[in-house]
């Protein structure tokens, strides 16, 4: 589903037409509603600790035709970063490789010493793509959705194609 209009200017485009910004004050709202949607809340639970409205982290967001597809939001913390969220709407644009690549620019010219993100071992959609896209699997945490449940108790048993969500699975991209 699409939102409404969006501004028509862009610093960066990527295929298929798909344009990287970023996240404006604006963008709020979108981004919210999207994070709940695939989240269960704006809530994310990671390696033990939760972050408790994702909404708010800077980031970037993609559009297609001037209506939002996708946000990359991250949370920096001593000269590097934890990708927080990667969500997409639509599939098959290139918005989740187009997001992953501007926080790489990001990152690399902001100086930070390290970008990763932690996903789940039911997303196999995105390891497929976190790896194409140059993403080094870096750890295992066996087990870890436990601690995270109890932080976030609106983690759900099953995830994506009916896989047990249980592990955590740790990506960095070299920098």
């Amino acid at each position: 589903m699409f939102g409404p209009l969006r501004r028509a200017a862009s610093p960066c485009d990527a295929l298929n037409g798909v344009r990287i910004q970023r996240v404006t004050d604006d963008d709020r709202p979108w981004i919210a509603d999207t994070i709940a949607s695939t989240f269960a809340s704006t809530r994310v639970a990671s390696r033990g600790r939760l972050i408790d409205d994702v909404s708010q982290l800077d980031g970037y967001i993609a559009e297609l035709d001037g209506h939002p597809i996708g946000v990359a939001l991250w949370l920096e913390v001593d000269g590097a970063a934890e990708l927080v969220a990667i969500v997409t709407t639509y599939r098959g644009a290139g918005a989740g490789v187009a997001l992953l690549d501007a926080a790489v620019e990001h990152a690399r010219d902001a100086g930070w010493k390290r970008l990763w993100l932690i996903t789940t071992n039911d997303n196999t959609d995105a390891l497929r793509i976190y790896q194409r896209a140059g993403w080094d699997w870096i750890g295992f945490h066996r087990n870890s959705i436990e601690q995270s449940r109890v932080l976030k108790p609106e983690i759900p048993t099953l995830g994506q194609h009916g896989i047990p969500i249980a592990h955590e699975l740790e990506f960095e991209y070299p920098l």
